[in-house]
């Protein structure tokens, strides 16, 4: 379903106070302080078996063995003219990088592979060797072929069950050269799926802040650490990235006429539209995953409060009501219960309450400070930042206050985490030896890989849906 931003919302007046405006008022220091709280920053498958649906918290759990031998040139054994002559090897090490990075696979080193190697693509899946590639310490075998004729590429790619000596998948792309490691990454993702149970985590991106100087950036870059798209620039600051439940839309709160103010990117068009400007506070929080509903914390009325949007009815509804800060809203998968962080106990504490505000009940007691709260897709957990002996830390908790782990532990620490849309890994900001950068781990706290490194300090990590519109 499409909506149109810009028609949705009769907007309020701008206020054009500038910085040093704000200054004076006191309402600067007010946001600082704030903002600390909140947390700154194609082809058909063969379906032979059913798929397994894993538990990585299992200590049972172990990685698949696979291996990925050279894909074979359709061309012949000169290959094609303008065809690279390591390409055989480098698709199949892309694709190698691709299942490491999981942290599911275990790909075997190509010295124990046995010769012959998979079978021609014409040829019975019987003369595949099956037994030789098992002797490996290999479980599944994946082999692929390709063709390129000009800038026209097109690759087929088969993965096997060594053990029952059958095909599990066959995928069959057509595109450009340049689009070689996208059918790779589409592969990798459906192998994902036909083992794991889960989606595709390699058609999704993670926005984020990068900050450089006084000026701000936000970003997004594919969970592979590829394709960085320059998503919002700004001299002055910007915050909080969010996605929309199907990716359309990307939203963040902008300082740029002087009052932070609620905008919305169609990221298919480019369009940014601004959609909340009240005087104060318009800080953009989770949107829903079942409608056209965004959370906001707002100042309208003197102190920040939660409110909910709907765009379709273009109703603005108050949600809390409270003396104490309330900030940081995210709903719940079924869209329920909302999870926001106030301090009407003292200190900043995760809080979960029904959709309509009601039922109000704190979840984290352990800790003098916990913020930036984060529902897993699966409902069951939530994970936040915590305070601990001076650094921010991560941790989840059932939504019960129940089994509560701590994920990072050194001195980098971790902040603002967001889940993966499988609900399998953490993106969060991380400060190394006084730099800040986004990192990746597994929900275990296992894992831990860098995504991005700029030449700037990245904050708030905002994980997308799997993406339909990009």
């Amino acid at each position: 379903m499409e909506w149109k931003l810009a028609s949705v919302f009769a907007l309020p007046n701008s206020d054009k106070r500038t910085i040093n405006d704000l200054s004076k008022t006191g309402l600067l220091g007010k946001l600082i302080a704030l903002f600390i709280i909140y947390g700154l920053c194609l082809g058909h498958a063969v379906p032979a078996w059913g798929k397994v649906y894993l538990d990585i918290d299992s200590p049972a759990w172990q990685q698949f063995a696979i291996a990925v031998p050279d894909f074979q040139n359709l061309a012949g054994k000169n290959g094609a003219p303008g065809v690279p002559s390591n390409a055989a090897t480098l698709f199949a090490e892309q694709l190698s990088d691709l299942l490491r990075i999981t942290a599911f696979f275990n790909v075997i080193n190509k010295k124990a592979y046995p010769s012959p190697q998979p079978p021609s693509l014409e040829g019975s899946q019987e003369g595949g060797n099956f037994a030789s590639w098992l002797a490996s310490g290999a479980e599944y075998l994946v082999q692929g072929f390709f063709l390129q004729r000009g800038s026209d590429l097109t690759m087929e790619c088969r993965l096997y069950d060594v053990v029952k000596a059958e095909i599990v998948l066959e995928k069959k792309y057509v595109g450009k050269t340049a689009e070689g490691k996208t059918m790779l990454r589409k592969f990798a993702g459906e192998i994902m799926l036909a083992l794991t149970g889960e989606g595709d985590i390699f058609n999704t991106r993670i926005a984020f802040v990068m900050k450089k100087g006084r000026a701000t950036d936000i970003f997004s870059i594919n969970y592979d650490g590829t394709d960085l798209l320059k998503e919002k620039e700004s001299w002055t600051i910007l915050m909080s990235p969010r996605w929309s439940a199907e990716g359309r839309y990307l939203s963040f709160t902008s300082f740029e006429e002087g009052n932070p103010d609620f905008f919305v990117k169609d990221v298919l068009n480019g369009t940014i539209t601004k959609v909340m400007a009240f005087p104060g506070i318009n800080l953009s929080g989770g949107w829903s995953f079942l409608g056209q509903k965004v959370l906001l914390t707002l100042s309208k009325e003197g102190n920040e409060e939660i409110f909910v949007l709907d765009f379709g009815s273009k109703l603005l509804q108050r949600l809390t009501n409270n003396i104490a800060i309330d900030v940081s809203p995210v709903w719940s998968p079924d869209g329920g219960k909302i999870a926001f962080v106030s301090k009407r106990s003292g200190t900043p504490q995760i809080y979960i309450m029904d959709a309509d505000g009601d039922n109000v009940r704190r979840l984290t007691y352990e800790g003098n400070y916990n913020t930036s709260p984060a529902w897993s897709p699966k409902g069951d957990r939530l994970a936040y930042e915590g305070m601990v002996n001076g650094n921010f830390q991560i941790f989840t908790i059932g939504t019960e206050g129940e089994g509560l782990k701590q994920l990072t532990f050194d001195n980098g620490g971790g902040k603002s985490p967001s889940w993966s849309p499988d609900g399998r890994y953490l993106a969060f900001g991380k400060n190394i030896a006084g730099k800040k950068k986004i990192y990746i781990m597994t929900v275990t706290g296992l894992n831990l890989r860098l995504l991005y490194e700029g030449d700037g300090d990245g904050v708030s990590p905002s994980w997308s849906p799997r993406l339909k519109v990009r």
